[in-house]
């Protein structure tokens, strides 16, 4: 029988449309500069970015709460840059393939970093932040380890970790993959998507949607200071709800 004549009689899985779902990157551009747009979110704060990621039917953007932020930080964005390492016992080859992940990192990215779960070792420290800081890069969440942390701090540069150990990569974890999608918890991260991160942790704001998401969580902004304004005035919260206010 052949392929032809199998795919007629018992058929084949389609998985056309879940590719295209979990690789295709979208080649979106902005009505904006992209600066811009990153500068707009920086207003922002990642509550309301995630608001109206629920009003978009996007309940899954956040990422895992184990991640946190090394300071207090106020809104940093950037594009996401991914990287994935795993569990790996072998050396040869490592070193190349991370001075070509750093050689390709540029202005705006936000690193997002995939460690397949690695509990042992550290894929950030103080070498790393010199030379994407060089690179003016925004930021870098790693689903895992750092170290060098007193180096981090001095250089101001926004990191967002798991944990915090001595142990270095080599010989613990090896990188597979950079600038391909990557999934962190629920969150499915694709190259080009803008990321969000403060006190409260990351978000990711899918690329196809992230003008329009801007523009609403402006609007929220907006709408919460009119809030904040009946508040101080006395306001009851029924007035405040009667007059289209949340809480």
């Amino acid at each position: 029988m052949s392929i032809d004549q199998y795919k007629k009689e018992v058929g084949m899985m389609n998985l056309e449309k879940l590719i295209r779902t979990r690789e295709e990157i979208p080649q979106v551009s902005f009505p904006i500069g992209d600066a811009g747009l990153l500068q707009r979110y920086e207003r922002l704060y990642t509550g309301a970015i995630n608001d109206v990621l629920r009003e978009f039917c996007r309940l899954n953007q956040a990422l895992p709460g184990h991640i946190l932020p090394l300071r207090e930080y106020r809104t940093v964005a950037g594009f996401a840059f991914t990287v994935k390492s795993a569990p790996n016992a072998r050396i040869t080859g490592e070193m190349e393939f991370r001075t070509q992940m750093l050689d390709a990192l540029g202005e705006n990215a936000f690193v997002v970093w995939d460690t397949t779960h690695d509990e042992k070792a550290t894929l950030w420290g103080g070498v790393m932040t010199a030379a994407a800081k060089g690179k003016k890069v925004r930021a870098a969440c790693i689903d895992g380890g750092i170290r060098d942390t007193h180096q981090i701090l001095e250089a101001d540069f926004p990191v967002f970790y798991k944990y915090r150990i001595s142990n270095g990569s080599l010989g613990r974890c090896l990188i597979t993959h950079y600038q391909i999608p990557i999934l962190i918890g629920d969150v499915l991260v694709k190259p080009g998507d803008v990321v969000a991160g403060d006190i409260d942790g990351v978000v990711v704001i899918p690329r196809d949607i992230a003008y329009d998401v801007l523009l609403r969580a402006e609007e929220i902004k907006e709408n919460e200071k009119k809030i904040f304004g009946w508040v101080r005035e006395g306001k009851s919260v029924q007035e405040i709800k009667n007059n289209g206010g949340y809480f």
